[in-house]
C-alpha cells in the first residue's frame, strides 16, 4: 500500500477540531461510580504453565456491572515487593491466550497483567471472558464496532472501558506490585483502550497506545474500507437514518477526547501505510494528548507499526519513566 494519508509535515500538525459532549466528563465519571459500587473482588490463581522463570496467575475480577473478567498476571519468579506492572489490553478479536504470549515485562523485571476482552477471542487468539446480554441487544453488524450502539449507556466500549480501569485496580491490588508504578499498553484495539484508560484513570504512571485504534472515527469511516471501521460503514449503509445518532454516541468513545484528558506520559507509535488505524487518526489523538508526549513513525509499515522495533522503544520508555 502506497502513502494515501495526508504528508508527514502536515499529520505532524493536524489536530482537528474536537467536539466532546457537553456531558462527557458527567457520563464517564457516574459510569465510574456505577462499576466500582460492585467489589472488584480480585482473585489470583496460581497456574502452572511450565515455565521456570515467572510465577504465573489465572486473574478474576470484577469489571463492569460485577461482571467477572479473566486475565493473566506474570511476575518474575521470586520477584520483591514493590515492582511496576505494565497492564496490557488486546488487539481486536483477540483473547488472552496463554502466560507464554507475554514475558517480555517479567523478562524485564515487571509484572504485567493482560486482560482478557470481553466477548472476544474467537479470530486470532483465545479468550475466556463472555459480554452478557441483554446490554448491546440491538440489531447491529457482525462484530462489537456496532453492539449496542444506539444508546451510549449500552454501547459495547462502555463495558470494555470500564473492564480495562478496573483491570488497573486489580494489578493495584496485588501485593507483590507497586500501586504507583503502573503503565498501561497495547495496540491496535488495545492501544485505543490505553487511551480511554488514561483519560478516565489519572494516576497510572504511563500510556504507550501502539498504532491506536478507537479515534477520530468519522474520518475513520470515510478514510478506509477496512475492518473494524468498515463495520459502522456497513451498518449505516442499512440504517440511513441513524448517522447522526451514531456519531453523537461514538463521540463519548472516541479517543481524540481522552487524549486530552490525559496527563501520564505517552508513547505513541503509527504506520503511515496503516489502512486499518489511519495515520491521521492516530496523529489526531497525538496532537490533542495532554500530558507529556512522543510518537515514533514507521514510515513504510502498515498497521504491524514498529513490531519488535517499537517493543524495543516501550522497553526504555518505560525504564524512563517507571
Amino acid at each position: 500500500m502506497a502513502f494515501f494519508d495526508l504528508p508527514l509535515e502536515e499529520l505532524q500538525t493536524y489536530r482537528p477540531d474536537r467536539h466532546e459532549p457537553a456531558d462527557f466528563e458527567t457520563f464517564w465519571q457516574t459510569t465510574l461510580e456505577e462499576t466500582r459500587q460492585h467489589s472488584l473482588s480480585p482473585f489470583f490463581k496460581r497456574f502452572d504453565c511450565g515455565l521456570t522463570l515467572v510465577d504465573c496467575y489465572d486473574v478474576t475480577y470484577n469489571g463492569y456491572g460485577g461482571q467477572p473478567i479473566k486475565g493473566w498476571l506474570i511476575l518474575p519468579r521470586g520477584a520483591p515487593k514493590g515492582i511496576p506492572c505494565v497492564v496490557e489490553y488486546i488487539g481486536y478479536g483477540g483473547g488472552r491466550a496463554f502466560p507464554v504470549n507475554w514475558l517480555t515485562y517479567p523478562a524485564v523485571g515487571w509484572a504485567t497483567l493482560v486482560m482478557d476482552t470481553r466477548g472476544q477471542g474467537s479470530n486470532w487468539s483465545n479468550g475466556d471472558t463472555p459480554d452478557p446480554e441483554p446490554e448491546g441487544s440491538n440489531p447491529h453488524h457482525p462484530g462489537f464496532m456496532t453492539r449496542g450502539i444506539l444508546s451510549n449507556k449500552t454501547y459495547y466500549y462502555r463495558r470494555v472501558f470500564m473492564d480495562a480501569v478496573r483491570a488497573v485496580e486489580a494489578a493495584r491490588s496485588h501485593p507483590l506490585i507497586d500501586p504507583q508504578r503502573i503503565a498501561v499498553t497495547g495496540g491496535s484495539q488495545g492501544g485505543g483502550i490505553s487511551l480511554a484508560v488514561a483519560g478516565l484513570e489519572p494516576t497510572i504512571k504511563a500510556c504507550l497506545p501502539e498504532v491506536p485504534f478507537l479515534c477520530h472515527y468519522r474520518r475513520a469511516t470515510t478514510l478506509v474500507d477496512s475492518d473494524p471501521y468498515g463495520e459502522i460503514k456497513r451498518f449505516l449503509k442499512i440504517q440511513r437514518d441513524k448517522v447522526d445518532l451514531v456519531f453523537n454516541n461514538l463521540a463519548y468513545f472516541d479517543g481524540l477526547h481522552f487524549a486530552a484528558h490525559a496527563k501520564a506520559p505517552a508513547l505513541f507509535s503509527t504506520g503511515l501505510m496503516d489502512e486499518t488505524c489511519p495515520p491521521s487518526t492516530v496523529f489526531a489523538a497525538y496532537n490533542h494528548y495532554a500530558g507529556e508526549k512522543q510518537i515514533k513513525v514507521y514510515e513504510f509499515n502498515d498497521h504491524e507499526g514498529g513490531g519488535a522495533h517499537h517493543l524495543l522503544e516501550k522497553i526504555k520508555f518505560l525504564k524512563q519513566v517507571l
